[in-house]
């Protein structure tokens, strides 16, 4: 037999009917089941068959199976048609394919991977070379465990520091996060690895993030909630997109035609994939009429709803073939690749650590860093000896190696007098731990105190309560204070912490979420092997100023009101003049940069820096454009391209950064389109949102005379004080009605509950099955915060409480019909819900229910 194929495969591959002479006893022994076909028409005839000639030869069935997960991770194959199979991983600052049971919450551990740094500290890099550095290494990684696509980088907008998921995203600016995540997604793309940038869009909140619906006008979605997503997408060019689990203004993002057909495809060009997050999709005929083309994972009855629609006319074929086509193409772009290949770990490692190294950020410095050769220091806190490096949730990853702050000062000049716990990781207070600080503190020099938020207190699937930290860890810092003790403070944490308590520390260094490296470059900050170059990717407040949606967030019942618009982060603070702890874009270095020479004209800006202090350095400008006498409201300024430059101690550069067709629009809500107000505008050139260094002006012709807003109605809009916004004034910024808020009670504390009711619903169900099964899991959380496993009790807030019962369905394997038995007994219908429930499906004759 194999003589046979040697001799059949000697003739020319364009003779097929030659070749048949050899095959029919040849193939369907070497390749049973039916691969006999696929095996011919693929590699003995020297022909792959053509798109159309499979698209002609796939049934209705097995198209909408195609746009539905095989399973947790991977998408259905067909090897008769050519079609394999791909596999999706969680990855946005490390690959998460897991070794055995798979799950969406990080509950199983997963094969080691090289955890580089958050998105948090990411972005604070400024970076965009090491991004794509970074996300190149994310590709190799995902092609050495035979994963086709990466699951991120995330770019939602930081709307509200409480955010519980805001260490996985870049920034509150969507200028900033749209170009770090383009840079990520070109360099996890290069070897032939597919980048799925999500959450798109609004998704701001994890409190109900699965049906919340986040309500706001239409330019503050485009300026604010979508620029990001748009630069990734016309620069990085990622092969899928992941729509969110939210609505968007009274529609499911996942359904979204504005969103998806409209915005992304139409406007945008985007002709990849769009893939639904984890059982994210609401209607999948919806979906696929919207554009949206994977729902994952696989479910039992999303593929049986789109072949109901089209054999009973509700859907047209072309929407399911669009679809089809589209998957096709992601599945030919990443299976070309050579994958299984294994990467460097050391490599990685190290890459991990220079990327860490640029994204420490340097708070405050009395002089005390950089720390002298032969210095006695102190350590004290939990953190020095178990870092908190990443987040909780999905995207949590098992490192390779693990840098221990600890464990490396043996790597650098400074004595280490010892080592003192100071506080209770988790919160308790002890007071041996805090004695113990103090005594040991006193016999140094300088005292280096870890801090951070643990790894509850900031998680996927919910928010935090406030901006404080442990009051435990403050109360050792007061001690050492007290004590007369010169104090760093090392701080790790993914979002913004309230630090009025810590104004006169000696020093305050920002380690962010810095991966499994991030320990070591701290150390080679506060040694001065690496002179910090980092700059906050977000505003740090007061507690006396909080951020404007303070008072809007998080939405706690049907929606999610965006009522301070477009006054995100610095937009707010500016122009309601409102004082911060840390400005956007702030970061100090320890040598000293001059700005110089500026000059415009219609393409750009140009200045010269000169490093002018005493160590080799790094600068990030920044340049932020405003218009002092606009018609329309708008922030003081707004950043619109940075540049990140190294130079030697006395050396200096020209700088120019360009202008974009970002730089002077705004999106008009009366022509519903962008347009450019005519005028004279400022151009900033800053170290920082609040550093200017350099003033410019260029006027520009507009596009639009007419404004298309009435100051009158709107004052808080113009003003910036849009802490408290009034129902008229909201009313009138959307243009329309305010959606109802609370919930939909047919009597007092009653409703009826439907597929998209969530668990913590089911306590207003009509009968005592909903109501008990929700009593059960907010009494099983309690319990778990109660006796200290904040961990399991997270988990059940994220993956059942806040899970609506379609969720439920999808990731329990039902059917839509007991889903629906479900909901009978969750209204009343006890007996018959779970005769249904049990009842034998009718089964079609292509084998599904």
């Amino acid at each position: 037999m194999l003589q046979d194929l040697i001799d059949c495969d000697k003739i020319p591959r364009g003779n097929s009917k030659a070749r048949q002479i050899y095959l029919p006893h040849i193939c369907p022994q070497l390749f049973p089941g039916g691969r006999a076909a696929f095996f011919i028409k693929k590699y003995l005839w020297g022909r792959t068959m053509t798109r159309e000639e499979i698209l002609s030869k796939m049934t209705v069935r097995q198209k909408a199976d195609l746009l539905t997960g095989k399973d947790f991770w991977s998408t259905q194959g067909y090897e008769e048609l050519g079609i394999p199979s791909i596999f999706f991983s969680d990855g946005p600052h490390g690959l998460r394919k897991q070794a055995a049971a798979s799950d969406h919450l990080g509950l199983n551990a997963s094969i080691p991977a090289t955890c580089f740094p958050t998105a948090v500290s990411v972005a604070s890099g400024w970076n965009e070379g090491i991004a794509e550095k970074l996300g190149e290494a994310l590709g190799e990684e995902a092609a050495s465990q035979q994963v086709n696509m990466v699951l991120g980088p995330g770019l939602c907008i930081k709307r509200n520091p409480r955010c519980g998921r805001n260490f996985e995203y870049f920034s509150e600016d969507p200028y900033l996060a749209g170009k770090m995540a383009a840079s990520y997604v070109r360099g996890i793309q290069k070897n032939g690895t597919a980048s799925c940038i999500k959450h798109f869009a609004a998704n701001s909140q994890e409190e109900r993030r699965m049906v919340t619906d986040s309500v706001m006008d239409e330019r503050t979605l485009r300026e604010i909630y979508l620029t990001g997503f748009e630069i990734a997408v016309k620069e990085g060019k990622p092969h899928a997109v992941m729509s969110a689990y939210n609505m968007v203004n009274g529609a499911f993002a996942d359904e979204n035609t504005h969103l998806l057909r409209e915005i992304l495809r139409g406007d945008w060009g985007f002709n990849g994939v769009i893939v639904s997050d984890w059982a994210g999709t609401n209607n999948k005929v919806a979906s696929t009429i919207a554009g949206s083309d994977i729902e994952m994972p696989g479910c039992r009855y999303g593929a049986d709803d789109i072949v109901k629609a089209v054999e009973e006319g509700r859907l047209d074929i072309k929407y399911v073939d669009e679809c089809v086509n589209r998957v096709l193409d992601l599945i030919e772009a990443t299976t070309k690749g050579e994958k299984g290949k294994p990467f460097d770990k050391e490599a990685h490692h190290a890459l991990a650590k220079k990327c860490a190294d640029e994204c420490v950020v340097l708070l405050k410095n009395n002089g005390v860093l950089p720390i002298q050769k032969d210095t006695e220091v102190a350590i004290v806190g939990d953190f020095a000896k178990y870092p908190r490096y990443q987040g909780a949730g999905s995207s949590i990853v098992n490192p390779t190696k693990l840098e221990k702050a600890f464990d490396d000062m043996r790597d650098y000049s400074f004595k280490v007098k010892g080592y003192a716990q100071g506080f209770e990781r988790y919160g308790k207070k002890k007071t041996e731990h805090l004695t113990a600080a103090v005594e040991l503190a006193k016999t140094a020099d300088i005292t280096l105190l870890f801090l951070g938020l643990d790894e509850y207190s900031e998680a996927e699937g919910l928010d935090r309560p406030d901006l404080k930290m442990p009051e435990n860890q403050i109360e050792t810092y007061r001690a050492l204070k007290a004590a007369g003790c010169k104090v760093v403070i090392i701080l790790s944490c993914g979002s913004s912490v309230y630090l009025d308590w810590a104004r006169d520390a000696d020093a305050i260094v920002y380690a962010g979420l810095g991966g499994q490296a991030g320990a070591a470059a701290v150390l080679d900050v506060i040694s001065g092997t690496v002179n910090p170059s980092g700059k906050l990717a977000e505003t740090w407040s007061t507690p006396e100023a909080p951020c404007a949606s303070q008072s809007y967030f998080p939405g706690k019942q049907m929606t999610c009101e965006y009522r301070e618009g477009l006054y995100v982060g610095y937009r707010y603070f500016e122009k309601a003049e409102k004082p911060v702890e840390f400005p956007f874009g702030f970061g100090l270095s320890y040598t000293k940069f001059e700005y110089s020479d500026i000059s415009c004209d219609e393409d750009g800006v140009s200045f010269t820096i000169a490093n002018v202090g005493d160590y080799d350095g790094a600068e990030v400008a920044q340049l932020y454009v405003g218009k002092e006498d606009s018609s329309i409201f708008r922030p003081v300024k707004e950043l619109k391209g940075f540049k990140k430059v190294f130079l030697k101690k006395g050396e200096s550069c020209k700088v120019t950064i360009p202008f974009d067709d970002k730089t002077f629009r705004y999106f008009d809500v009366e022509s519903n389109k962008w347009e450019v107000e005519g005028g004279e505008y400022v151009l900033y050139v800053c170290a920082s949102s609040a550093d200017i260094r350099l003033t410019a002006k260029v006027t520009k012709a507009g596009t639009k005379q007419t404004c298309p807003y009435n100051m009158a109605e709107i004052p808080a809009y113009y003003s910036g004080e849009v802490e408290h916004v009034d129902d008229a004034q909201f009313k009138a910024l959307l243009g329309r009605e305010i959606p109802r808020s609370g919930y939909n009670f047919y009597k007092k504390n009653r409703m009826v509950i439907t597929e998209n009711s969530t668990v913590a619903d089911l306590r207003y169900s009509k009968r005592w099955v909903g109501r008990l099964f929700s009593g059960v899991i907010r009494f099983a959380i309690k319990f778990m915060n109660g006796i200290g496993k904040r961990s399991t009790a997270n988990t059940l807030v994220m993956g059942v409480l806040h899970q609506p019962v379609r969720g439920l369905a999808k990731f329990g394997g039902m059917s839509r019909r007991q889903m629906e038995a479900l909901l009978l007994m969750f209204n009343g219908h006890l007996f018959k819900g779970i005769g249904q429930f049990l009842s034998k499906e009718k089964i079609n004759k292509e084998g599904k229910s």
